[in-house]
């Protein structure tokens, strides 16, 4: 399989390490306004809107302490990923009654729906296939640390 390069939607700037986040709404609001932040979307509020959109349709908690919230949002200037890894683990509606120590964010633009940067968001979640690579995650003492393993990890 080519190797997909997660450098392009992956941004070190938007990779927040020990948030203090305590709940859902605190955390994708972090990250909500990171990514208005750094220029990836130009309303939060707006994207924050279309995220919970999304989560009424189910779970976004897949389990073993990970939650993929995303939003598919005419806010999105640029199909990203904003990632926060919690102190303390939050509660969250996930697949498996657990708690939430890591948030990947997925935001969208509304014309890539189809394109190649929605199959390198794919990747991210191949990697969270693997045991070994969601500890490595939850573990991480900062953001380059958390860069070099998402987009080196094999």
């Amino acid at each position: 399989m080519e190797k997909i390069e997660l450098n392009k939607v992956i941004h070190e700037e938007l990779l927040k390490v020990r948030s203090v986040a305590t709940t859902k709404a605190e955390v994708i609001n972090e990250l909500g306004e990171l990514l208005q932040e750094k220029g990836f979307i130009n309303s939060t509020s707006e994207f924050i809107k279309d995220v919970y959109l999304r989560e009424e349709e189910g779970e976004t908690g897949i389990g073993q302490g990970v939650a993929i919230p995303h939003g598919k949002s005419t806010a999105v200037l640029e199909t990203t990923v904003a990632i926060a890894v919690l102190e303390q683990e939050i509660e969250w509606e996930t697949l498996d009654g657990e708690g939430v120590k890591v948030v990947i964010m997925f935001a969208v633009k509304d014309s890539d729906v189809n394109t190649t940067h929605v199959l390198l968001l794919q990747q991210v979640a191949i990697l969270l296939a693997n045991n070994t690579f969601i500890e490595a995650v939850k573990n991480v003492e900062s953001a380059d640390a958390l860069y070099k393993l998402i987009t080196e990890f094999q």
